[in-house]
């Protein structure tokens, strides 16, 4: 287990110097992100600006509380909502940039792979399946997350354990549904389904959260993520590449 998350983390840094060998794919890579990150910050604001009332919103049953008493939950909720919110537009960012950058992203998946010996029978992505694609995914593993953010939002008000447990586990569910969108684009060139990818993905898991866990923390330094996501798209074809080669030796008794 702990080497198979050492090789994912060493996954996620042969990313970054795959993409920062080459300066054409650092601008490749960065182009839609920047685009989605103008979006995001946009959005950001605007909570940030409405925060206020949204917790207030949130905790209409404490309005016959006292006043410290309902002060206390809105600071509560708000930092709340905010934490699952940053978790979620990790998720939403990496989706949105490779449904908007679809082509930029097989390009670099293209290049990589080529070095790692080529696809044989490729099928290109296009922008247009590639947007679809990526937008299933993201419904459902956005679902998902929202599925587990639920239960780990209340567990946050449990004292100490809501201020280190929780934070260690949005990151490690978060994180893995990260890499599962992150090897998208390698699967859906050989063919291979939302649920053919999730299965394969599984049988590794260690590795797929030593690749993408370090990813999904430092998508949540500002502006990081213009960096963050080419590399980690090319780290994610490379792991893609290992599994599905592995998968490919095995059926074939090699």
């Amino acid at each position: 287990m702990i080497k198979d998350f050492g090789a994912g983390v060493a996954l996620l840094l042969r990313g970054f110097r795959l993409v920062f060998s080459s300066p054409k794919r650092v601008l490749v890579g960065a182009l839609p992100a920047v685009i989605t990150a103008v979006l995001m910050i946009t959005g950001w604001v605007l909570l940030f600006v409405h925060i206020d009332s949204v917790a207030e919103w949130l905790t209409g049953f404490a309005d016959s509380w006292s006043e410290t008493g309902r002060k206390v939950v809105e600071v509560a909720v708000g930092i709340s909502v905010i934490a699952v919110t940053l978790g979620l537009s990790v998720l939403l960012f990496t989706a949105i940039t490779l449904m908007i950058g679809g082509p930029f992203y097989e390009y670099i998946a293209e290049e990589v792979e080529d070095e790692l010996g080529g696809v044989h029978e490729a099928e290109q992505v296009g922008w247009w399946r590639g947007f679809v694609v990526g937008l299933r995914g993201t419904v459902l593993l956005v679902g998902v997350s929202v599925l587990f953010a639920v239960p780990l939002f209340f567990c946050g008000f449990i004292p100490v354990v809501g201020q280190t447990v929780v934070p260690v586990l949005a990151a490690l569910v978060n994180g893995y549904l990260l890499g599962i969108e992150l090897t998208g684009i390698p699967f859906t060139r050989r063919g291979k389904s939302f649920r053919e990818r999730r299965k394969l993905l599984a049988t590794r898991r260690s590795m797929v959260l030593g690749f993408a866990v370090p990813a999904y923390l430092l998508c949540l330094i500002p502006l990081a993520a213009l960096i963050v996501i080419p590399a980690a798209m090319a780290g994610g074809t490379v792991l893609a590449h290992r599994l599905l080669t592995a998968e490919r030796s095995a059926a074939s008794g090699g």
